[in-house]
């Protein structure tokens, strides 16, 4: 277990409260449950799975790097076409 000053304890419970609806017994208890580690906290609040996150951004190269962005750019532009497209049909359908 980590040992924390109380002006240490204090700014980390003052992050985890603004990022958080935790209210100061919670933050304490929590604080003290993940080994004062904050942000464990919040992204546990937020949802996020931590073990997950950790696992998906690790890039092994470049080049496996410009292609992630690729795909992801790609992915996100026929998204928005498929929006704009089912859009356009509601609008024409509700026209007529």
């Amino acid at each position: 277990m980590e040992i924390v000053d109380n002006e240490a304890l204090a700014e980390k419970m003052g992050i985890v409260s603004r990022q958080t609806g935790y209210d100061e017994q919670t933050i304490r208890q929590k604080l003290i449950d993940n080994n004062y580690d904050h942000m464990k906290i919040i992204k546990e609040y937020l949802g996020l799975d931590i073990n997950e996150t950790n696992k998906s951004s690790k890039i092994n190269s470049v080049n496996q790097e410009i292609y992630k962005q690729i795909r992801k750019k790609i992915d996100v532009s026929d998204y928005n076409e498929k929006q704009s497209d089912k859009l356009k049909t509601e609008i024409n359908n509700n026209n007529k």
